[in-house]
């Protein structure tokens, strides 16, 4: 089993493509998605995270010693995007504290917009639920969110942003993506 580094504040080397900063209620939290495990879970999260789909999304399902759930834009747990949903992608990589999940129905190809960061070891979820990724640097503040189902006053996603943005792909409909505008006086321009 590939087993992911540990996710605490040490962030790793340079920021690549599938390197995605999420800006909580709690602080920044730096995520490496895992393309290589789960190309298709990874393309849905750049594709509404480019979107701003993520932005102002609470943390709606968060429970002490397991995980916090968010991506509902609804917050009652059973919302998603309008895009169609995922088949599953279940790979070996163990569910330790910091790797990312996508949330799911009964039905295992009902993966959409919702995903779950473990707080602690969840490896009994192994084999049964998509991992697409995991906290580089910034676990302190993914510790911080608030307990509940739903939180009494929950914890949100206030910007959710690709480091590097992504080029848009034509093969894939309704996944076009605009790319920023480069800043005045630049030779990006």
């Amino acid at each position: 089993m590939t087993a992911p580094a540990k996710a605490e504040s040490t962030p790793k080397a340079a920021a690549t493509e599938n390197t995605v900063i999420m800006d909580t209620t709690k602080g920044p939290v730096t995520i490496e998605l895992m393309p290589e495990i789960a190309p298709q879970h990874v393309e849905r999260i750049k594709t509404l995270t480019s979107q701003g789909f993520y932005d102002g999304i609470i943390f709606h399902r968060v429970i002490d010693g397991f995980m916090a759930q968010t991506g509902d834009p609804t917050g009652t747990g059973m919302g998603g995007s309008e895009l169609p949903d995922l088949p599953a992608e279940f790979n070996d990589t163990n569910f330790g504290r910091g790797v990312l999940g996508m949330a799911r129905s009964s039905d295992p190809n009902s993966a959409n917009s919702q995903f779950f960061i473990c707080f602690d070891d969840c490896s009994f979820l192994n084999g049964q639920y998509t991992v697409f990724g995991e906290v580089t640097s910034g676990m302190e503040n993914v510790d911080r969110i608030n307990r509940g189902e739903p939180p009494i006053k929950p914890d949100a996603i206030n910007t959710m942003r690709l480091a590097k943005p992504m080029a848009p792909n034509p093969s894939v409909p309704g996944e076009d993506v605009v790319q920023p505008k480069a800043p005045e006086g630049s030779d990006a321009e």
